[in-house]
């Protein structure tokens, strides 16, 4: 083991290190060799004083001594680097470490701090970041950019990006963005491959590099200085640059100026040797004096010597024209107040004895201290070109002339086409009328036919006994007469005229109804199918005319396909706005769809454009009406909605009716029970019926009169309200909505209910008077019976109205 005075000599050989002990309070007990080599104090003089002695006064009265011995204990050591005292007085930068120490038994005796002088680095590192921060401060502050590069190449060691590693605040001002830590590509993705090119050739060879380029992604000209730094691997350069934008566009100003400075002179030489320059002035301004020269004299027609030795300006106005010498005047009042440049027209009296015109043109010059000084300026002979104006304004009055006789000719032709146009229209409208009437009357005329046929061998076999054959000719005739009824139903639908019943309707529920009587309808050669959308809202229609509008959609779909196919039926929400409102000709809003598609042979755009003309039909004659699709067309568009046709031939047809939405919820749908067993009338109960027509009028009449009620007549409105206004007897008021008389049905109801207030009412009609009805606004009591009607409705219907009185 070795002894005590072994540790004694390693300690006095480190002489590069003061190692001193102290007791518990920081008096020095030992003090090696180094220690007195580094602080210059003899062991002697330094034991039994405190170590204080080699802090300095400021650490000294921080109590930096005690709180290194507290921290020692606390934590096992304390290290510090702070300047300290040497005996001389001076200051030395050291690294010092106190711990404690103990005995064997672990009892604290005392301290041992270890101090090494690193007074010549730290003074290096203090020369080191004084000159850093001077780098630091010049960088900051001067106006050329500065950025350390980061240059990036891809596999084959071509420069693909670079990445500014540091750059100063003079880069972003010139570059106009902060790149500090990005890749250029992440801002300039199409920066010219210049770029990458000139940095990556620097970064690998370490040749400098310097010029000026432009940057279209920062639209600026860059004047630049590239130069390696760093290890070869690191790949980075230093660039300095600074903004040349500024500079290059004076450049360029300057040439253009340049430029045009050499065309004017060349003008002015090309322009003199022309004549069209005829001579030049300087005007003195503050001597009034003119320094001309020949070309001057003489146009003005004045002595050649008196410009050499100067002219006065009302020698020269003396040959101006009278009628031009005021405007002469005030134009060069103009040019001397506000300067700039000066050019007026007129005319000067010459040799000849006449006044020729020519053009002045100069500009205002002014001395150091603003005033104007001198007007300097040439002559320029426009005789010609006012002779050209003139001409030119001739031909300018001709041609306004002429354009205003084409004007009148235009718009008499335009006149012209808008009435041809407008007779088309009215002979394509009659067209229309013609094959409509053509269709009725051919239609009406088989049926007629039927009834008139039929009614005529039933009176012959009545006048022969032959009663029972009597009856298949009346329901022969009833059957043609219902025929009739449906066809002016149709008719009364493809006009719009139609009296509808609309309500809140469950499209969804009504199709689904239906589903059984399609399928028999279309056969089992038709796959048939409905996709309904769960969320479907209340459709704002007439039921039953919606039912007959599918059923003959279908139908349709089953005569394109007579080979068999499938017919898909689907329903839909629809929100329909402003521009597609006005390209489909319906009102903006929330529409329910129900479409019908099937696979048939389908149709041509130009069939398309016929499908909802009346009478229009492509099944063979005697297979169709043509008046289907034209029903469900007026029946849609009196609803509100509109109907759209998409079809390619050999691939199908879908058919889309947009129904109106109604914002409330879907009235429920009634199952109509069995035909109830006849109402005997109450005694006495009486009917008063208003009709024009008489056989419409004594048809009802004998109606009533079979039920038992007391049934009375009048022809038209006037009558009838007189027989309302009475003290006669009235249940039921049966009244056609078109009557003589100077007033229609609903107008003589309202005024008899003045007096009747719970008179019922039955309007009748043949045609949808909306107007006057009130488009299904009717008051309560008043209902509406359509013609053509059977007698069993008319009776049902009467009955009803009395039984819910």
């Amino acid at each position: 083991m070795p002894s005590t005075r072994h540790f004694r000599e390693i300690i006095e050989s480190a002489i590069d290190f003061a190692i001193i002990a102290t007791d518990r309070d920081g008096v020095v007990t030992d003090w090696n060799s180094g220690a007195e080599r580094i602080f210059g104090w003899r062991r002697v003089e330094m034991a039994g004083n405190p170590v204080d002695r080699i802090f300095t006064p400021e650490d000294i009265a921080s109590e930096r001594p005690r709180i290194e011995m507290s921290q020692s204990l606390a934590e096992g050591r304390a290290n510090d680097e702070r300047w300290h005292l040497r005996k001389s007085g001076e200051r030395f930068w050291a690294s010092g470490e106190l711990m404690p120490l103990r005995s064997d038994t672990g009892e604290h005796r005392g301290f041992v701090k270890i101090v090494r002088d690193r007074t010549e680095p730290h003074e290096a590192g203090e020369r080191l970041r004084l000159t850093e921060d001077r780098f630091q401060d010049l960088l900051q502050t001067m106006d050329s950019a500065f950025a350390i590069v980061e240059v990036r190449f891809d596999k084959d060691d071509t420069p693909v990006d670079y990445r500014f590693v540091e750059a100063n605040p003079a880069f972003e001002r010139q570059a106009g963005v902060d790149l500090r830590g990005k890749w250029v590509t992440e801002f300039a993705p199409n920066l010219e491959r210049f770029w990458f090119e000139t940095y990556g050739r620097v970064a690998k060879t370490g040749e400098p590099a310097t010029f000026e380029n432009y940057a279209e992604a920062f639209q600026r000209w860059f004047d630049v200085r590239a130069v390696k730094v760093g290890a070869a691997e690191d790949r980075q350069i230093a660039i300095f640059f600074t903004d040349a934008t500024a500079r290059r566009e004076a450049q360029a100003r300057l040439e253009t100026s340049e430029a045009s400075a050499r065309a004017n002179a060349d003008r002015v030489q090309l322009a003199l040797a022309a004549g069209a320059i005829i001579g030049t002035w300087v005007w003195d301004l503050r001597t009034d004096q003119f320094t001309v020269d020949e070309g001057f004299a003489t146009s003005f027609g004045l002595d050649p010597a008196l410009g050499r030795s100067g002219i006065r300006l009302e020698q020269i106005v003396a040959t101006v024209h009278p009628d031009d010498r005021d405007g002469l005047m005030q134009a060069i009042e103009t040019a001397i107040s506000k300067g700039g440049a000066y050019a007026h027209q007129y005319r000067v009296l010459q040799a000849d004895g006449a006044y020729h015109w020519i053009e002045a043109n100069g500009r205002i010059d002014r001395d150091a201290d603003g005033r104007p000084a001198s007007f300097p300026g040439v002559l320029i002979d426009v005789g010609h070109r006012r002779a050209i104006e003139g001409e030119r304004d001739q031909a300018i009055a001709a041609l306004r002339a002429l354009n205003e006789t084409l004007e009148r000719q235009v718009a008499q032709r335009s006149a012209d086409l808008m009435r041809a146009e407008a007779q088309l229209r009215q002979s394509q409208k009659m067209e229309a009328v013609g094959q409509l009437t053509g269709g009725l009357a051919h239609d009406f005329n088989n049926l007629l036919a039927g009834v008139s046929g039929a009614l005529e061998l039933g009176a012959k076999r009545l006048n022969q006994g032959r009663l029972t054959e009597v009856e298949k000719y009346l329901e022969a005739a009833q059957g043609a007469a219902k025929r009739a009824a449906a066809l002016t139903h149709r008719l009364l639908a493809f006009s719009r005229q139609q009296t509808l019943d609309p309500k809140p309707t469950d499209v969804n529920a009504l199709v689904q109804d239906m589903m059984e009587l399609i399928q028999r309808t279309v056969g089992p050669a038709i796959a048939l199918r409905f996709v309904q959308s769960d969320a479907l809202w209340p459709a704002l229609v007439d039921s039953s005319q919606l039912e007959n509008a599918l059923l003959n959609l279908c139908i349709n779909a089953r005569d394109a396909m007579p080979d068999g196919g499938s017919v898909t039926i689907r329903s839909a929400n629809l929100s329909i706005d402003e521009k597609a409102a006005a390209a489909q000709n319906v009102e903006p809003g929330e529409y329910l769809t129900l479409s019908v598609t099937d696979t048939g042979i389908g149709m041509s755009p130009d069939l398309i454009s016929k499908v909802f003309e009346p009478f229009f039909t492509t099944k063979p004659l005697g297979q169709g009406t043509g008046l289907g699709l034209s029903m469900i067309y007026g029946f849609t568009r009196q609803s509100g909605g509109q109907v759209r046709i998409h079809s390619t031939v050999g691939e199908g047809t879908t058919v889309t009716l947009h129904l109106p939405r109604h914002c409330g919820v879907a009235a429920p749908q009634i199952v109509e029970d069995s035909p109830a067993s006849p109402v005997k009338p109450a005694a006495g109960e009486a009917i008063l019926i208003v009709d024009d027509e008489d056989t419409v009028r004594m048809l009802i009449r004998d109606v009533m009169t079979d039920l038992g009620y007391l049934a009375l007549e009048a022809g038209d409105s006037l009558s009838g309200l007189k027989m309302l206004q009475s003290d006669l007897k009235v249940d039921l008021l049966i009244s056609d909505v078109g009557l003589p008389g100077g007033m229609n049905g609903r107008q003589m109801a309202e005024l008899a209910r003045q007096s009747r207030p719970g008179l019922n009412v039955l309007l009748v009609t043949g045609f949808a008077e909306a107007a006057v009805i009130g488009a299904g606004d009717l008051p309560e009591g008043m209902t509406v019976l359509t013609k053509p009607f059977s007698v069993e409705a008319l009776t049902a219907r009467v009955q009803q109205i009395l039984a819910d009185r």
